[in-house]
């Protein structure tokens, strides 16, 4: 069994890379058809599970899935380690089947457990929790998957750019590290320095509270008009910020997903009229 799981994690990665609308770390999408965005999984089964049926990616041949942040989180193991790295299989096999409409992209959860850096999630440590969960469930096959993970995880892009300048990435740089980013990471594929910091995908997955100045900014930068971001913990599921963003989360019980025709043009208030909670979706 780990040898199979090795080989789904690279095939996957190898599909994150070979992507048809990819260019660089960067998901180019067209003015038609449609996408359905998710915020942060972070192990939670049961959102993926609505979020797939809601897609119904086999019935919408035109239609697109963003994902993103599936590992620590959910369930665990009776010494309390992290299972999310079952969820992430399952990702990863969603990916393959359908490999140029479902889209995972990075965020900074991806990055610390490619540096095995610490990182803390509602008091936990969370690398070291995924970590031991894997020793103990694959024991001495465990330092093989946990490199497959990690090059799955980096294979991943950055961003998913819309014909409609709708602009969706984990989250930006913050205001006081936005002249530390080389915005040109998006135009190659990522290396392992990039994640570390003060790397460009380091700054771009774990940046906070960017100011509506800076997010006009940014906008600038990328030639967009609206960011869907995740990464900032939302209680009640979404949160409008400014006049150009919105945050969405989807790893708890009030997450929700948001539904965009690429054909259309939008305001955030479209935006946010479109959101679907995820307790909705049977």
């Amino acid at each position: 069994m780990p040898h199979k799981i090795v080989d789904l994690l690279d095939k996957a990665a190898q599909a994150n890379r070979t992507d048809q609308f990819r260019h660089g770390s960067l998901i180019s999408l067209p003015a038609h058809g449609s996408l359905i965005a998710a915020g942060d999984i972070h192990g939670h089964r049961r959102n993926f599970e609505r979020l797939v049926a809601f897609a119904g990616l086999d019935n919408n041949p035109d239609r697109h899935v963003v994902l993103q942040e599936i590992i620590h989180g959910g369930p665990t193991d009776p010494e309390m380690g992290c299972l999310s790295y079952k969820l992430l299989f399952d990702v990863a096999r969603y990916k393959l089947s359908c490999p140029n409409r479902v889209h995972i992209i990075m965020g900074n959860h991806d990055i610390a457990f490619i540096s095995n850096s610490e990182i803390i999630k509602d008091g936990r440590e969370m690398n070291s929790s995924m970590r031991l969960a894997l020793d103990r469930q694959f024991g001495d096959d465990s330092p093989s998957i946990k490199e497959a993970i990690s090059r799955f995880l980096l294979s991943q892009p950055l961003a998913v750019r819309c014909d409609n300048r709708i602009w969706l990435s984990h989250s930006l740089p913050s205001d006081r590290n936005l002249d530390k980013f080389d915005h040109q990471v998006i135009r190659r594929e990522l290396e392992t320095g990039d994640c570390e910091k003060p790397g460009s995908a380091y700054l771009l997955t774990w940046g906070r509270n960017v100011s509506p100045a800076m997010l006009d900014k940014i906008a600038q930068m990328f030639d967009v008009d609206i960011f869907i971001l995740g990464h900032q913990p939302q209680p009640g599921g979404w949160t409008k910020l400014g006049k150009n963003c919105i945050i969405i989360a989807s790893d708890h019980n009030h997450g929700c997903l948001l539904p965009i025709n690429l054909a259309e043009s939008y305001t955030v208030d479209k935006l946010v009229d479109s959101i679907v909670p995820l307790a909705s979706v049977s």
